[in-house]
């Protein structure tokens, strides 16, 4: 009936031949009441995924509510940040985490006689499950088989070497510190609008609970031994102690330098030849003065510095003024659901190497095989099983040599999570 009554009020003409026959004056008017309707459109939606996060969780009302923010809800407000709100800056920021403790030369040294890091041959395998491991604990519910079994996995992959002191108690809390205050600063610097206070607690309230899964001690935060309020208080503390613990340990050697190196590999690895050194330039870019120094790397020409904070200024007006809110059917999934006919998981976002990837005719065939192959890349499926075609199975993942071991603590491990990690408040 509508259109019968647009029809007819439009003297049977379609809407778009009268935009055509309309006088230029006509046409203008037409277009700016188009755009304005779809500027009004984007100002009341914008900020709808914040509004929807405060009315399901009450944590916002008063700083007392936030001290009772469980775990689950913490999870979840998490990956909502990171699957649609800011999904391509979380995700660096993350990626960023892990590249920054490479600036303390007592983790560089370690990776490096592991020669996980200094082998080309090993360094993106060693990239690829690091980040799947992390992913596995953040995209499945804390309750979960799945998030516990990489909770236990990366337990069991460094309980001997923190046992044998190679890996420094400090260093496991400097780690665990940078994965949460990272994401909260780059959200500051780069993205149209700033976490909230409820978003950053569950940031704190998630972190922290991973902290205690990992049998991580937090006797060195001011409130560690009697206990944190919430999840805020603890993001507080461990930035402060992270600040004063870089001070101090972060100093430039050849070391972080060597480790750096074989990981902006992996970062730059999807850009042409030509276009490597603008990648390096980007990734010095993103660094801190403390950081490109550790790394022994050289800041960027005063014009990429302008170049890039221009991107990110426009980008922050694009997506806060003309950008419709991401739809959840467009949110970052990293990885399957449900395992395959090997009892394994594909991989379903990459960087550096294939691996975990199926070799479907769409990885191999599509527009993203055509550029990888363009550029000499491996795709999916090549070379047999060098990049694990089959998928990845948890208990696995880690140093070739580790492959098959563990499995009895890694159960240990994982009972003693079913008990204790369902999902509550990690407050007193």
């Amino acid at each position: 009936m509508a259109s019968v009554v647009t029809s007819e009020a439009l003297g049977g003409k379609h809407p778009l031949a009268i935009l055509l026959h309309a006088s230029p004056q006509q046409q203008l008017l037409f277009v700016l009441l188009g755009l304005a309707t779809y500027l009004s459109l984007v100002s009341s939606l914008r900020f709808q995924r914040r509004r929807s996060l405060h009315k399901k969780y009450s944590y916002y009302a008063t700083r007392e509510s936030m001290g009772k923010m469980t775990d689950q809800d913490a999870w979840a407000i998490q990956k909502t940040i990171m699957q649609t709100e800011f999904p391509f800056i979380v995700l660096k920021s993350l990626q960023f985490a892990l590249f920054r403790t490479y600036g303390i030369p007592s983790i560089s040294t370690l990776l490096l006689k592991t020669s996980q890091f200094s082998d080309s041959s090993t360094s993106f395998k060693r990239y690829a499950d690091t980040g799947t491991l992390i992913g596995e604990f953040m995209a499945f519910d804390p309750s979960s088989d799945r998030a516990q079994t990489a909770i236990a996995r990366t337990k069991f992959l460094h309980k001997g070497y923190r046992a044998s002191g190679k890996i420094l108690e400090a260093d496991m809390l400097y780690t665990l510190s940078l994965f949460a205050i990272e994401p909260i600063r780059f959200v500051k610097l780069f993205e149209w609008r700033e976490m909230t206070e409820m978003e950053r607690c569950a940031v704190g309230t998630y972190w922290k609970s991973l902290g205690d899964a990992l049998g991580i001690s937090y006797d060195a935060l001011p409130s560690g031994k009697t206990g944190f309020e919430d999840g805020l208080q603890w993001l507080e503390e461990i930035g402060t102690w992270s600040h004063e613990y870089e001070i101090q340990h972060m100093k430039p050697h050849l070391r972080n330098k060597e480790i750096a190196d074989k990981t902006i590999d992996v970062i730059v690895y999807n850009l042409p030849r030509f276009m490597k050194p603008l990648g390096l330039y980007f990734v010095s870019y993103l660094m801190d003065d403390r950081l490109r120094s550790a790394m022994l790397m050289q800041s960027p020409p005063p014009i990429f510095k302008h170049i890039f904070a221009s991107m990110f200024k426009l980008r922050k007006i694009y997506l806060r003024y003309l950008a419709l809110p991401r739809p959840n059917f467009m949110r970052l999934d990293v990885f399957t659901e449900k395992p395959n006919k090997y009892g394994r998981n594909w991989v379903i976002i990459y960087e550096g190497a294939p691996f975990y990837v199926q070799p479907t005719v769409w990885n191999r065939w599509g527009p993203v095989a055509w550029l990888k192959w363009a550029l000499g890349q491996p795709l999916p499926g090549d070379e047999g099983d060098k990049y694990y075609p089959q998928g990845y199975y948890t208990p696995d993942l880690g140093p070739k040599y580790f492959e098959g071991k563990g499995r009895k603590e890694l159960e240990v491990i994982r009972e003693t999570l079913h008990r204790e990690r369902k999902g509550q408040c990690p407050f007193p």
